[in-house]
């Protein structure tokens, strides 16, 4: 084990194994989407924006779009990933279209047997109160609530813009954008060029079907050296995992180690106040934890 890795955590490894099993409206590798991994990424100090291209072709090769728009939480996440401002110091405007999509986006995950299993969790645990408005609201404020990342800034930020959608620092540097469709649909757009993936310590290159990765890529010219990712899994199993580990912790920033599968994975999730900053997967044999 790397120092500082921490303990396997098994009571969230087998509750997120349960969330994994449940999670119906996840993408199966090969069917329903296909990736190229291609080459293996250079090393980039952080603030570069060059990084060799080890990777021609895009990661995503296919996405089964008509799946994707067909199954409701993807169809409700699709529609928030543009209500975005990138840069942060600049103020979110939230109009009352957007509260409702983001309305749209709580109800259709709190249908899912994911959410089921992860509020019944949190009740027991008496982190989240047992009736369903009132998980609904502490979901509303912990992702979508906006704050600044800067003090004396009027608010810029919210935990669902940084972790789903990806903003830049002073135009300097990628943070967040951990999820694969806003990353699948970016490429699409020509915004975002892969350029190759991070290899894991004892395995010389990741598989095809693997359903977390760490990946370079660049996004709108901004280099990002690693940033790690679930792939095809639903947005409501990615809310509830990182929900989950915020809610259980006061600390500035939690990390669990759980293994999901064959993944073994830190999950980490950075608060900012009462609110998410940031939270991602770390695939464990990853050669520099810090990188990310």
């Amino acid at each position: 084990m790397m120092a500082g890795r921490g303990n396997l955590n098994h009571e969230l490894s087998k509750l997120f194994n349960q969330l994994w099993d449940a999670d119906e409206n996840r993408m199966t590798p090969g069917k329903d989407y296909r990736i190229s991994l291609q080459g293996k990424a250079g090393y980039v100090p952080t603030g570069s924006h060059q990084a060799r291209d080890s990777a021609r072709c895009p990661l995503f090769q296919f996405v089964d779009e008509e799946k994707l728009n067909s199954r409701k939480t993807f169809a409700a996440f699709i529609s928030l990933l543009d209500n975005y401002e990138m840069s942060t110091g600049v103020a979110e405007v939230v109009t009352t279209e957007e509260i409702a999509e983001m309305n749209r986006f709580l109800d259709a995950i709190l249908e899912t047997k994911v959410m089921k299993i992860a509020h019944q969790y949190l009740v027991g645990k008496k982190w989240s109160k047992p009736s369903v408005k009132d998980f609904k609201s502490q979901l509303y404020n912990i992702w979508f609530q906006l704050y600044n990342r800067e003090p004396g800034r009027s608010p810029d930020s919210c935990g669902f813009e940084h972790v789903f959608v990806g903003e830049s620092k002073r135009g300097q540097e990628i943070m967040g954008l951990h999820n694969w469709v806003q990353f699948y649909l970016q490429e699409k757009r020509n915004h975002i060029d892969y350029k190759g993936f991070v290899a894991r310590q004892h395995k010389s290159r990741p598989d095809e079907d693997d359903q977390v990765l760490n990946l370079q890529f660049s996004w709108k010219g901004l280099v990002k050296p690693v940033g790690s990712s679930f792939i095809g899994v639903s947005p409501e199993f990615e809310v509830a995992v990182y929900t989950i580990v915020f809610l259980m912790s006061q600390e500035k920033i939690t990390k669990e180690v759980v293994r999901v599968e064959e993944y073994e994975l830190q999950i980490v999730v950075n608060r900012h106040g009462r609110f998410i900053g940031t939270a991602y997967p770390v695939l464990l044999s990853s050669n520099n934890p810090d990188l990310y």
